[in-house]
């Protein structure tokens, strides 16, 4: 990418790193991009679950028990008890005894109720098999449209009161796609499911990155003919131009306090690191550098941020404080490394690296330096944490067709977010919601 060939699958799709160095040209969908879920691999640590079918999901338009399922074995800490045929709902008062002969070490029972003005009120409660304990529930009033958003939260609460860890099952996703010569940026939930578009255009829409309130989207928008740099307001579909200086302007990062944005800019000459602030205004550059710089990523705590450089000869990894200065390598192993995210504890690095022709996810432990090839796929590109730091998404081609897919850390358990006849790109994970 910075000073040798683009990946095969980047090379002619204009991903986010190739837009630093490749100034290229040229969306409307006519339907919804639909998701498959697909789910391999074993974990070495997982807490059996059953799901009991919830009461009156037979009527409703959503499953809500086999959503709530899929959330919980995609992150990996869960494998499910068969539960069919049990007719509970969250009122029951269940025989732990049974369920601990079944090997099940929590249970989850619940209801779907379609009310007479057309929403659906959807009950469940936790147990705790083990211990004996009722863990709660919770009930929520939706439209059939919030069915599958109940369903998420409905995870979330029993992976946090299992894990002591917050779940990210109703956090969001943003990627972007291209049908013919026409682009969209997405924005789906974390399954990959009840995707809206943001924005079409026939010109490339690359770089979308969430701002650490999940309200905001930026961008790299080609509709001039050229990257300009856009934050777009996802609610309302506003939207502000940044950054559209001389020359280039890609690769947006937001800082975790959201109040500027790190971008690569050629309006010096050559690609450079500066930051902006996120209402705009005047750039500052971080330092002065021979090579290209690009993909700035900020650390959790916000004081660095890692960008790729081919400053020693070769695409790497290097890091720098936010207030500039001198820059200290990171990654040492492979002479090809690039696009860089940090999970949001601070002790993960995620980045691409070449291995014998091909693309490969890495993860690394910043504290001990070691690093881990995650996949088996040849043409990863992407990465990006969820906001539990447990989970990756990331875009990759498998069979020949692209396709999102999220893994666990260790690379033991993924998930295929399988598009439609799509090419598919550049996924970002979305913050939590606040509460």
């Amino acid at each position: 990418m910075v000073s040798g060939p683009l990946p095969p699958p980047a090379a002619a799709r204009l991903t986010r790193r190739a837009a630093a160095f490749t100034l290229g040209s040229s969306c409307a969908l006519p339907a919804l991009a639909q998701f498959r879920v697909e789910i391999t691999g074993v974990g070495l640590t997982q807490l059996p679950i059953a799901l009991a079918p919830f009461r009156g999901e037979g009527q409703s338009p959503q499953k809500i028990s086999a959503i709530v399922q899929a959330d919980l074995e995609r992150s990996g800490r869960f494998a499910s008890v068969d539960a069919s045929g049990a007719a509970m709902d969250e009122t029951t008062r269940p025989d732990l005894a049974l369920w601990r002969q079944r090997k099940a070490d929590a249970l989850t029972s619940g209801s779907v109720t379609r009310l007479a003005d057309g929403r659906f009120d959807v009950r469940f409660r936790l147990w705790d098999v083990v211990k004996g304990q009722d863990l709660g529930g919770q009930s929520f009033v939706v439209t059939q449209g919030d069915l599958r958003l109940a369903s998420h939260r409905i995870a979330d609460y029993i992976y946090e009161k299992l894990t002591g860890e917050r779940g990210v099952f109703s956090t969001r996703i943003a990627y972007v796609t291209k049908v013919g010569p026409r682009y969209s940026l997405w924005v789906a939930d974390a399954d990959g499911e009840n995707a809206q578009s943001a924005l079409s255009s026939p010109e490339p829409i690359i770089s979308p990155a969430w701002s650490p309130t999940g309200l905001q989207l930026a961008y790299v928008s080609f509709e001039s003919r050229k990257p300009v740099v856009y934050v777009h307001e996802v609610a309302s579909g506003r939207r502000r131009l940044i950054a559209n200086f001389r020359g280039s302007n890609s690769a947006p990062a937001w800082s975790p306090d959201g109040r500027q944005l790190a971008v690569t800019l050629s309006r010096d000459g050559g690609s450079q690191l500066y930051t902006i602030d996120a209402g705009g205004g005047e750039p500052r550059r971080l330092m002065q550098s021979n090579g290209i710089d690009t993909e700035p990523a900020f650390s959790s705590d916000g004081r660095s941020i890692y960008f790729v450089s081919d400053r020693g000869g070769s695409p790497q990894i290097y890091r720098v404080a936010a207030s500039g200065g001198t820059a200290e390598r990171v990654t040492f192993q492979g002479n090809y490394n690039i696009s860089p995210a940090i999970s949001p504890d601070g002790q993960w690095l995620a980045y691409i690296s070449r291995v014998g022709g091909g693309y490969k996810l890495h993860v690394m432990d910043l504290k001990s330096g070691s690093v881990s090839a995650i996949t088996d796929t040849s043409a990863d590109e992407s990465p990006s944490f969820a906001p539990n730091s447990r989970l990756l998404v990331y875009a990759t081609q498998q069979q020949g067709r692209d396709a999102l897919m999220t893994s666990t850390l260790d690379g033991k358990i993924k998930a295929r977010l399988a598009s439609q006849g799509s090419d598919i790109r550049e996924p970002d994970w979305g913050p939590f919601a606040k509460q």
